[in-house]
């Protein structure tokens, strides 16, 4: 429950703590997994107090992917920014997906991909474009990384790239199944080292 003694918090922390909560329990439970009343008790507000900041559950759930989506972007980002090889920086994104593996968490979109169609329609949205937008990032890797000789593959960039994020995500997966985090690094540092040449 809410302290009145402690004052009323600035809407925008309430906010993101509200998001912050419920991002860890889609991504251990599922958007299925957990209720408003999960949150309320989590957070410390009440029911009221959770539909005035998110009117539905629908709408926290289409926030939620948002906000991943934009760290993610902005984590997408900093990768082509730091430079190296098309390599480097393959590696560098397996690196985003281990550290949430470490967490004993999943990719929050691959989470919610598995419950997909019993999600809204604005939230099935979100997570295409979250894929959509990672397929590029790969595909633009791959093709530069062929283009100077850094990786092979056969195909279309943009193919090996659906490959390399359904592995990820499914590896993920069977990794949190086992509880080890270190199935995961291995499998993907294998995928990523299968590109060099020769």
């Amino acid at each position: 429950m809410d302290d009145p003694r402690a004052g009323p918090a600035p809407a925008a922390d309430t906010r993101g703590r509200v998001l912050d909560v419920a991002e860890a329990m889609a991504q251990t439970r599922g958007f299925n997994g957990f209720s408003y009343a999960d949150i309320s008790a989590e957070v410390g507000i009440t029911k009221a107090s959770l539909h005035y900041h998110f009117r539905t559950k629908a709408d926290l759930g289409r926030s939620l992917i948002a906000r991943y989506r934009g760290a993610f972007r902005a984590a997408l980002d900093a990768i082509t920014a730091s430079g190296g090889s098309a390599l480097e920086r393959l590696h560098a994104y397996v690196l985003l997906y281990a550290s949430v593996v470490r967490d004993d968490r999943m990719c929050l979109c691959g989470m919610f991909a598995a419950e997909y169609r019993t999600l809204p329609a604005a939230m099935q949205e979100e997570i295409r474009g979250f894929f959509d937008e990672n397929e590029s990032w790969l595909a633009e890797q791959l093709d530069e990384g062929r283009r100077a000789g850094e990786l092979a593959f056969d195909g279309l960039p943009r193919e090996t790239a659906m490959i390399l994020l359904g592995a990820l995500e499914g590896m993920m997966l069977v990794a949190r199944s086992y509880g080890d985090a270190a199935r995961f690094e291995a499998s993907a540092k294998r995928l990523i080292e299968d590109l060099r040449p020769g």
